[in-house]
């Protein structure tokens, strides 16, 4: 079995830099290979499949080598300065492929090429093509403009585009597990974030087609999808006439504004209803949106996982004020005890931002004490970093020094560190249902899988189960991060 080191890290950076490879689409081969590198959030990772998707109907194939690509895109990421930094330092190490090949084509996808397009055509000669997140359908186009001497970019935003009539190839897929998009964009304008400037206006795609969807991945045998939107509490789909409606006869709890509005909870019930054995997950919740039936249904379906991103970003009222983000500690805890009171079991994660402009020691203290009420199970943690054309960056001087931040950053992470493991400790001695994933990490004699808490669980290896099986487990050690334990009938 595994070692029970206890990690020490603020996020969880496993797929940063990931090269994306998929099957070739037979009797398509136009003999382009294709290498796609993703950065940032599941968003990214899933957009890349889009991406993917568009040009393997165009004959491209895919290649885990970029000195074999034809085409190299990067899928970019604004929301952290590392990121960008990293995705500057990677393109100067394709630099050596162009030498080689100058008819490569070098592109630069997703966040940051909105926000700097002009930087990248400008100061980094590499690049050829500079696409925004809305722009996907324009890119065989955007190539063909490449291969005849120009630059191109299309970094338009839409009030539309959903990209919901393209099925995604699933790339990198261990056949299992699978995000699903089910909106884009996003409508909250919280001070350090620039989501709304790269993504655009928040918009819903119709239920219909995340049904399809998703009903398509079971079929095909995945058995766990995770609903994904920057707010997906804000979901909400308006049917154009009575044939449309979806979802507004079955759940008692889930309260539509109108017959032909389809909203969040809704939604969670129909993919839910596919199958009892797919499971479902969403990402991210907004603390201002979160309603109790969007509750209610988590808690009436076991398909619906027990677990919620619920982000707080502070503890403090008058930071969370600066930082717009809608909701004071009081309505956050609010909505934490309706969580804790609807659905017991439930684990609960979060994002915090330390070091925030003009934060006050006994600010950030708020922020510890929050997280001595909630008692997180996982936290992804930063200190602030301010990221130009944002409201923060216009409005407020980035005045804590660096040494306070990363001060404050270290008490926060061993603040979650000591609850992460305190969560796990209290599953010993109890019998968690897991969905197999594949081989352990660390040994292919374990497999591991997640719990309906979205805890990852260790377990030796057996002749009556497989990949893609739920089975029963029973625990029996944990590290702060990670469940040990055996299969049981």
């Amino acid at each position: 079995m595994m070692d029970l080191e206890i990690p020490d890290k603020t996020h969880d950076e496993s797929r940063q830099g990931e090269a994306l490879v998929l099957e070739p689409v037979a009797g398509k081969n136009n003999g382009r290979k294709l290498y796609i590198e993703s950065y940032g959030c599941a968003m990214n990772f899933s957009d890349s499949e889009i991406v993917a998707s568009i040009l393997a109907e165009q004959g491209f194939e895919t290649t885990a080598d970029h000195s074999l690509a034809d085409v190299i895109f990067i899928n970019t990421c604004s929301i952290r300065e590392n990121a960008e930094q990293r995705v500057r330092n990677r393109l100067k190490e394709f630099t050596v492929a162009k030498v080689k090949n100058p008819g490569l084509v070098v592109g630069v996808l997703g966040c940051m090429a909105e926000r700097l397009k002009s930087k990248f055509l400008e100061e980094e000669k590499l690049v050829d093509v500079v696409v925004g997140p809305d722009a996907y359908r324009n890119l065989p186009e955007l190539i063909d403009q490449v291969d005849s001497g120009q630059k191109a970019v299309n970094v338009l935003l839409s009030r539309e585009e959903t990209y919901a009539d393209i099925s995604p190839v699933r790339l990198n897929s261990n056949g299992i597990n699978a995000f699903v998009s089910i909106m884009r964009g996003c409508d909250n304008m919280c001070s350090f974030c620039v989501v709304p400037f790269t993504r655009g206006r928040e918009r819903s795609r119709d239920p219909k087609s995340i049904i399809a969807e998703c009903t398509d991945l079971f079929n095909k045998g995945y058995r766990e999808v995770t609903l994904l939107g920057q707010n997906v509490d804000s979901y909400k789909w308006k049917a154009s006439s009575e044939s449309e409606v979806l979802g507004s006869e079955s759940n008692e709890n889930a309260d539509t504004t109108s017959e032909s509005t389809t909203n969040f909870a809704n939604l969670l019930e129909l993919v839910a209803l596919i199958n009892p054995d797919l499971r479902v997950r969403f990402s991210t919740s907004h603390p201002k949106d979160i309603t109790d039936d969007v509750l209610y249904t988590i808690n009436q379906y076991e398909n619906i996982c027990n677990y919620i991103h619920l982000p707080v970003q502070s503890g403090n009222s008058r930071i969370l004020e600066m930082m717009n983000r809608t909701y004071d500690r009081e309505w956050y805890i609010n909505r934490i005890d309706a969580i804790r009171r609807i659905i017991p079991d439930c684990a609960v994660s979060t994002d915090v931002i330390t070091g925030f402009c003009s934060e006050t020691d006994e600010e950030h203290y708020d922020t510890v004490t929050m997280m001595d009420y909630v008692k997180y199970d996982f936290a992804y943690m930063f200190k602030y970093s301010e990221r130009p054309g944002t409201l923060a960056a216009k409005r407020y001087a980035d005045d804590i020094p660096e040494e306070i931040k990363q001060k404050r950053l270290a008490q926060i992470v061993a603040k979650q560190q000591e609850y992460s493991f305190y969560r796990m400790q209290a599953r010993i001695g109890k019998i968690e249902k897991v969905l197999i994933e594949g081989y352990s990490k660390k040994s292919d004699k374990d497999y591991c899988g997640r719990s309906d808490q979205n805890a990852m669980v260790i377990f030796p290896v057996g002749d009556n189960y497989k990949p893609g099986e739920y089975v029963n487990v029973l625990i029996e050690k944990t590290t702060s991060a990670t469940l040990i334990g055996v299969v049981v009938e």
